[in-house]
């Protein structure tokens, strides 16, 4: 069963609990009204859930669920950020992500969801920041599947831009990350430096350096296993193979030089 499958039902939302709990909670029928009839606060000062019984930061299962619904949600927030949300975008997002048919309704009502909650985008991201403080590159995972929504309609609008520069923020990641990874995530031929985060004034074996780190750090089955749901390994994949290919560029020219 995919991630999208096993977090419908309203589970999901206890387990996760916070804003994005009660997304999800709410897509799901009652489950929401439920939470909080059973004392389950899901908002508060400090968002008391993260730190409580509510949300393991062990608990894979949880994390996976935290990062679905986060690209979820934020996703119908940032679909905003252009003025409009027409179907077209709501259709790219789901293939985007390649959702199985059988979730394609929930999933929409999640989006939707999102759309009308009177929380802020930012209420999302600083709750799923604290989830994954212990985990950046997971963070920047799904900062770069926010790439990849923005880009569902065939353009990036500044608009957009501005909102995932605001959201990484948010995460804590540098700037210098976030055009990495608005470079990774690039239409056409990225630049292969910005790719890596290196200048052509660097020696080779600085940008071996920088290269084989973010081969480290995004390597797929390291960042499933820091919490990253399966489902999206393709995604990762691609990113890879965009460091990879940078790699390679940057050093056959400098051979050939």
């Amino acid at each position: 069963m995919s991630i999208f499958g096993k977090i419908i039902g309203g589970v999901g939302g206890f387990i996760i609990g916070g804003p994005l709990g009660a997304v999800l909670g709410a897509a799901a029928g009652h489950a929401y009204d439920r939470m909080r009839e059973e004392g389950q606060e899901a908002y508060g000062p400090a968002e008391g859930v993260l730190s409580g019984s509510t949300f393991d930061r062990s608990d894979d299962a949880a994390r996976q669920m935290a990062f679905t619904v986060a690209v979820i949600a934020l996703g119908a927030k940032m679909a905003k950020a252009d003025g409009t949300v027409s179907r077209e975008e709501v259709a790219a997002f789901k293939r985007a992500f390649r959702i199985p048919p059988e979730d394609m309704e929930a999933v929409g009502r999640m989006f939707d969801e999102a759309k009308r909650s009177p929380d802020g985008y930012d209420a999302y991201a600083r709750q799923i920041a604290q989830m994954f403080a212990d985990t950046p590159q997971v963070l920047e995972e799904l900062l770069g599947a926010l790439f990849v929504i923005a880009q569902a309609d065939g353009r990036i609008h500044l608009n957009e831009v501005a909102f995932l520069h605001r959201v990484a923020d948010i995460f804590g990641l540098p700037p210098r990350d976030f055009d990495r990874i608005k470079a990774t995530h690039a239409p056409g031929e990225p630049d292969p430096y910005e790719v890596l985060g290196v200048t052509p004034e660097m020696d080779d074996t600085a940008i071996r350096s920088a290269y084989l780190k973010l081969v480290r750090e995004n390597h797929p089955d390291t960042l499933v296993a820091q919490g990253m749901p399966p489902d999206f390994v393709e995604l990762a994949n691609q990113k890879m193979a965009t460091i990879n290919t940078a790699y390679d560029t940057i050093t056959t020219a400098r051979r050939n030089r």
